[in-house]
């Protein structure tokens, strides 16, 4: 696979607590120059990024991130503000605890609330699979179809573990029509990402490739 597609499907991402305005600058320069799908970065630096970016580059930014327990309603908002200060694409993570209780609807519900919020906006869900068993993660395929999000995302890269490839593949097998797929968390190198691809993800949650391709 040529690279330039590979980055093409990247959203390249700073999250860390500890990220500076020179070191979000510097993704977004980097994702202009190498054509990523869009810059993921922490709700507080979209304003500032828009400013900075303009149109020449979509802004995806992260919702109950990274634990997924604020209630509905603070999703709602933090959709909202991240959208009004200039936000493409949304990354939600889900109620996990909601999900291990079988409350199917209010996980549903509130990926429903918060597509609404999007209107034409992007919304990738977050199911952070590390935690979750085959089975539920099944059932967050049916449930992310049936709400109408754009995407189901497996992880955050802030809980135990990221991506997987069988992750990838359990998704594959069990989205509905429509719904695309990114994977995050732990790319590390542009075999793993041409796998992931190959296994149907659209997206890559990563900062590592671009980074890669830097050092060539």
């Amino acid at each position: 696979m040529d690279i330039k597609e590979i980055l093409n499907k990247c959203d390249h991402t700073l999250l860390n607590q500890t990220a500076t305005w020179e070191e979000i600058k510097a993704i977004c320069d980097d994702g202009m120059a190498f054509n990523t799908a869009s810059v993921c970065i922490p709700p507080s630096y979209v304003k500032r990024v828009k400013d900075y970016v303009g149109d020449r580059l979509q802004i995806c930014t992260v919702i109950g991130f990274p634990n997924g327990y604020n209630t509905t309603a603070v999703k709602e908002y933090e959709t909202i503000d991240a959208i009004k200060n200039g936000a493409d694409e949304i990354d939600m993570v889900i109620n996990i605890g909601a999900l291990k209780d079988k409350d199917y609807d209010y996980v549903k519900n509130e990926i429903i609330a918060l597509k609404k919020a999007c209107g034409d906006k992007i919304l990738k869900v977050i199911i952070e699979t590390c935690l979750l068993t085959d089975e539920e993660k099944v059932i967050m395929c049916k449930l992310v179809t049936e709400a109408g999000a754009d995407y189901i995302k497996t992880s955050t890269g802030f809980s135990k573990a990221g991506a997987t490839f069988n992750d990838v593949e359990i998704f594959s097998k069990n989205v509905g029509k429509g719904v695309k797929i990114k994977a995050a968390g732990g790319i590390s190198s542009i075999e793993d990402a041409e796998k992931f691809v190959a296994l149907g993800a659209d997206r890559l949650g990563t900062s590592r490739i671009v980074k890669i391709v830097k050092a060539k």
